[in-house]
């Protein structure tokens, strides 16, 4: 064990990463300031509410944000860039990396924003870590431009700590990690990220050392390999379409191989939400610099399948309603890019139910955590307080995120409301026998005899 002073640690950028990591790094015993440029968003964390819905993250955070009866008061929130950099001996960098507008690449503007803020106040020895997901290279620049920016020069170093937080699991994922990998460029940024993760490793967390190029691959080469996953079955589901096959029997089948796996394996109307769609094209994007763009065209066609089956899902609706949409009613279940969210974000569900409305339907949407943030994406389509109000009058009700509370529903009671008993199941989680009981039309992408 050291004998100087416990780590300190700062998270730059509270959105969905930074607030899961400054909580959890605070559940692991370490004093931390959350940094953020926007006010409300810091007053919103202090009140120990999350800007987004997350299970557990709130608790976790009211477990340890200061003020709070009961709790640790190891985690502060700050606008202050001095202040962090006063405060902390490691400082992650958690900010966004969105799409750039127009194009395939990702802007890296917030990241640098992040860096060229924090560096002119570290002046003595400080560790900053980045957790963004950037174009592989970046990692080299960003410790040149952190090291002639800071006072303490070389003393402020550079390393690179990729994400994999599944939403809806971000605070098992960061507690308990399957793995931690670390890029770095000396033993000592290694022993510190060794420090910060000592409960996970501890419990057994295998931790991977790489350089920076490495470490930066690894979070859009795991999102790229998900993303090719899902597109093949995907794409099988086409072919189950033409062949009268079932593609859900399909998976089950191709699944037992354990080189394959069972995971991933869902055939529906595709992936959405803000990592997977945006870290693809990026991956793309930077393969085309570095002239290395021949080894991922394959991720076009990846990409191409995932969007084509929303066109599907509006297809398969079109043709249930006998012909056209027009004036037809469209309950919608589900408006989120997945379960256990309330992220809209590129979400396959409400691009469908925007298309559909596009279309001439009147589309009703009802989403458990989602209805807020898809209200402000989809004005113009209606929304309902509950599944059954989403469905009263339908000629067709579409399921279209994969939540537990629609696959407890009870069709029977569905029956009740709805104008015509017909289902149309874009996530293949739903029992067709359950359904057809209640004499409902049952009809699931990839499955025409299921």
């Amino acid at each position: 064990m050291t004998d100087r002073a416990p780590l300190k640690i700062t998270v730059i950028g509270t959105g969905y990463l930074g607030a899961t990591h400054a909580a959890a790094m605070a559940e692991l015993g370490f004093e931390v300031l959350g940094l953020d440029i926007s006010p409300e968003k810091i007053a919103t964390l202090e009140r120990g509410e999350t800007p987004m819905y997350e299970p557990g993250l709130e608790e976790l955070l009211r477990r340890h944000v200061a003020g709070f009866p009961d709790s640790s008061g190891r985690l502060r929130f700050t606008t202050s860039y001095e202040e962090v950099a006063e405060f902390g001996d490691v400082h992650f960098i958690c900010v966004n990396t969105p799409q750039r507008h127009g194009e395939y690449a990702c802007d890296m503007s917030y990241v640098e924003a992040a860096f060229d803020s924090l560096a002119p106040h570290l002046v003595r020895p400080a560790l900053v870590v980045g957790k963004s997901t950037v174009p592989v290279g970046s990692a080299a620049g960003l410790a040149e431009r952190l090291a002639e920016l800071a006072p303490a020069g070389r003393d402020a170093e550079l390393a690179w700590n990729p994400e994999f937080l599944r939403e809806g699991f971000a605070v098992k994922d960061t507690l308990h990690p399957d793995r931690i990998v670390v890029g770095v460029r000396s033993e000592h940024a290694e022993k510190l990220l060794r420090e910060v993760y000592a409960a996970p490793l501890a419990e057994g967390s295998p931790f991977v050392v790489t350089d920076f190029p490495t470490a930066e691959l690894v979070k859009t080469s795991a999102n790229s390999f998900l993303a090719t996953k899902i597109s093949f079955i995907n794409a099988m589901a086409e072919v189950c379409e033409a062949a009268d096959g079932d593609v859900a029997k399909l998976a089950e089948a191709i699944g037992y191989d354990d080189r394959i796996g069972k995971k991933f394996l869902r055939a529906g109307i595709g992936f959405g939400g803000g990592c997977l769609p945006k870290d693809i094209r990026a991956f793309m994007a930077r393969a085309g610099e570095l002239g290395a763009s021949e080894a991922l065209t394959f991720l076009r066609e990846v990409d191409s399948i995932n969007m084509r089956r929303r066109a599907q899902m509006v297809e398969l609706a079109r043709e249930a309603v006998g012909g056209t949409l027009l004036g037809t009613r469209i309950g919608v279940l589900g408006a989120t890019f997945k379960p256990d969210s309330d992220d809209v974000r590129d979400s396959p569900a409400l691009n469908v139910a925007g298309q559909l409305h596009l279309q001439g339907a009147q589309v009703t949407v009802y989403d458990p955590k989602g209805m807020d943030n898809a209200r402000a994406v989809f004005p113009t389509l209606r929304y309902a307080p509950s599944a059954l109000e989403a469905v009263r009058g339908a000629d067709a009700v579409l399921h279209l995120t994969e939540w537990r509370e629609f696959q407890q529903l009870d069709p029977a009671a569905l029956g009740e409301v709805v104008a015509v008993r017909r289902v149309l199941d874009g996530r293949n989680t739903l029992d067709p026998a359950l359904w057809r009981k209640e004499d409902w039309t049952f009809r699931a992408l990839g499955r025409p005899t299921a």
